[in-house]
């Protein structure tokens, strides 16, 4: 089982990379993986997760560098003009230009069914991205046939956790200066940060804050509009959330109405999976199989099933 390195654009016409695994027999299916902060496609969690399914299910899988992949670096977009970017100078607005790019890419490939799965900020960024996509009714959505969310964080509530926001005042005089592009002090985040960037997640973060766990009778109004299978799980150990995983997946399970769910925790996982991520592949991978069994259960008894319907076989 062998990669294959990729190059594709962004939907704005940043240039990006990473690797697909193929299946010996052809299909139409495919896993798209989004990795998160500082992180990139060729982390052991991503590889894993891509070899198992290759080899388990009837799906290739793709796993990108987005353009906040690393900590800093540069990109270029099609007439060959440097930006910064990586993690430190990221925003997630712009993740949806990645996304929609890989699922372009995709489908001039001849994928027709696409499993769309983020780690920790990658989840946000799916969510994110995939409302979009349905908001501005764009064609590509319908080939997108399940979510996978692991390790879905509140970003807002996180800077508040580790009191972040106390620089808030410092952030708002950079940008009145003019200089969001500038890094923010040490203390401010754990990693490097800039200006422009921690304004997105502490003050300009209406459309990521999706996720507010310890809000009381929150109603998660935008994780419920996912009307597609949703997948969604948790370590139990130093997870990034502010209450036990038990707690949260009980929470979850009875507010999120999606009637193909899947949310559970992996037990002894740490935020990153660490030493877990063959048991993270294979429920990701039972989830996969039991979509498809539905799907062929329903065909095979013509059933009228809404979501499996839709479902393009391959």
């Amino acid at each position: 089982m062998t990669a294959e390195l990729i190059e594709f654009y962004a939907k704005d016409g940043v240039a990006l990379n990473g690797y697909i695994i193929k299946n010996k027999k052809k299909t139409k299916k495919l896993l798209i993986e989004i990795h998160g902060m500082t992180s990139n496609c060729f982390k052991k969690r991503e590889r894993v997760i891509a070899e198992t399914a290759v080899k388990m299910t009837n799906v290739d899988t793709i796993c990108i560098n987005t353009r906040g992949s690393e900590i800093t670096k540069y990109i270029k977009n099609m007439q060959g003009e440097k930006k910064l970017a990586g993690t430190a100078y990221e925003d997630i607005e712009e993740s949806y230009y990645d996304i929609l790019g890989i699922v372009e890419y995709a489908l001039n490939l001849g994928y027709t069914s696409i499993y769309l799965q983020g780690h920790s900020l990658g989840a946000t960024k799916v969510v994110f991205s995939y409302m979009k996509m349905i908001e501005e009714d764009v064609k590509e959505v319908n080939n997108i046939k399940g979510i996978i969310l692991l390790s879905l964080v509140d970003i807002p509530e996180l800077f508040r956790i580790l009191s972040c926001e106390k620089f808030l005042p410092h952030a708002e005089k950079m940008e009145k200066d003019g200089k969001t592009l500038t890094l923010m002090p040490e203390e401010a985040f754990i990693h490097p940060i800039s200006v422009k960037t921690y304004l997105k997640y502490t003050k300009y973060n209406n459309d990521i804050d999706f996720a507010q766990y310890n809000k009381k009778d929150y109603k998660f109004e935008v994780i419920n509009k996912i009307k597609i299978p949703i997948f969604m799980r948790w370590g139990n150990n130093k997870e990034l959330v502010n209450m036990k995983t038990e707690t949260l997946v009980e929470l979850m399970n009875n507010v999120i109405k999606n009637k193909n769910k899947d949310i559970s925790y992996i037990d002894g996982a740490d935020h990153t999976y660490s030493d877990k991520e063959y048991s993270l592949a294979q429920e990701i991978v039972n989830f996969i199989k039991k979509m498809e069994l539905t799907y062929l259960t329903g065909r095979k008894n013509n059933e009228n099933i809404s979501y499996f319907s839709r479902w393009n076989e391959g």
